[in-house]
């Protein structure tokens, strides 16, 4: 099976030092997916990782060494290399540790939005460190930032999210697939540009990485999207005494769910949106959230919660 597997922020970690230690535990259950012999596609996220380059870069230009300010898009760029360089060595020394002769790389890939896309006009996806109210509201007045809270765990920095539209490097990755290669690809759901003629101009965005995902598993025709997040399954009145964990759920069920306000924003709801738009692409796919040490037995029917047409 061709399958495209994304990363969650718990794949990562929040520091080099973090992600260096948490990707080797990442390398394990994805090197079981292609001992069985499965293609896999890897895509990740980047809020930590792009916030933490761009704070970085912001403070080193006021330094007496006048760092040049680094643009967003640059920095996104920058977060996919960092995170692939680290997934793509633990995930080549697993595959070396088993035996298996196969080559990962990592696609610095650009994803086309719609310039007149809303999302624009309402900055919504956190990105960088946690703060206080009163430390959050500070950085609003003196950066211009866009600061809200983020489900009950601090407040941060928003930036927009636009939906992608096309991923600029899909025939490269394409080829390295179907050459039997491994890939990391849309990392942090990719650096969002815009066209203008035979241009493409980075914005300063996020593309929510389960959406980015999607739309390469659409592109590059895969069986299965795997979205791995800190839970095994989705669940109904979550945190809740009645909370109820699915195993199976339907393109109309999980609209239906949707609709009474079941997902978190920013949290589960991306994921289930992402996995209906999948399902619903072309008969027989199939969408599949679960937890990373899980994913292997979410394939075989075992764990996970299934999104079908």
């Amino acid at each position: 099976m061709r399958i495209v597997v994304a990363l969650g922020g718990n794949a990562l970690g929040k520091t080099p030092k973090e992600q260096l230690k948490l990707v080797k535990k990442t390398a394990k259950p994805i090197v079981d997916l292609i001992e069985k012999g499965n293609e896999v596609i890897i895509a990740h996220g980047n809020g930590p990782q792009v916030g933490m380059i761009n704070l970085a870069m912001e403070i080193a230009s006021k330094t007496e060494a006048k760092t040049p300010e680094m643009p967003f898009p640059e920095c996104g760029a920058m977060s996919q290399g960092y995170i692939g360089y680290h997934l793509q060595n633990a995930i080549r020394e697993e595959l070396l540790n088993r035996n298996i002769d196969k080559e990962i790389a990592t696609v610095i890939t650009q994803v086309i939005v719609d310039k007149n896309d809303p999302a624009f006009e309402n900055p919504t996806k956190p990105i960088g460190a946690f703060y206080s109210k009163e430390e959050a509201e500070k950085l609003a007045k003196e950066k211009g930032y866009i600061v809200k809270e983020d489900a009950g765990r601090g407040w941060r920095r928003v930036v927009p999210s636009p939906l992608p539209i096309d991923v600029a490097e899909k025939e490269i990755v394409r080829t390295l697939v179907e050459s039997g290669h491994i890939v990391i690809t849309v990392g942090g759901g990719g650096v969002p540009v815009v066209k203008e003629g035979n241009k493409l101009i980075g914005v300063p965005a996020v593309i929510d990485k389960d959406f980015a995902s999607e739309k390469i598993a659409e592109i590059l025709d895969a069986d299965y999207l795997i979205i791995l997040t800190a839970v095994e399954k989705v669940a109904i009145n979550f945190g809740k005494p009645n909370q109820k964990e699915l195993d199976k759920l339907t393109v109309e069920q999980a609209q239906k769910y949707i609709e009474e306000g079941h997902f978190a924003p920013g949290s589960m709801l991306p994921k289930v949106k992402a996995a209906i738009k999948f399902a619903q692409s072309k008969e027989g796919r199939k969408a599949l959230i679960t937890a990373l040490e899980k994913a292997a037995d979410g394939i075989e029917g075992r764990t996970g919660t299934l999104v079908v047409k």
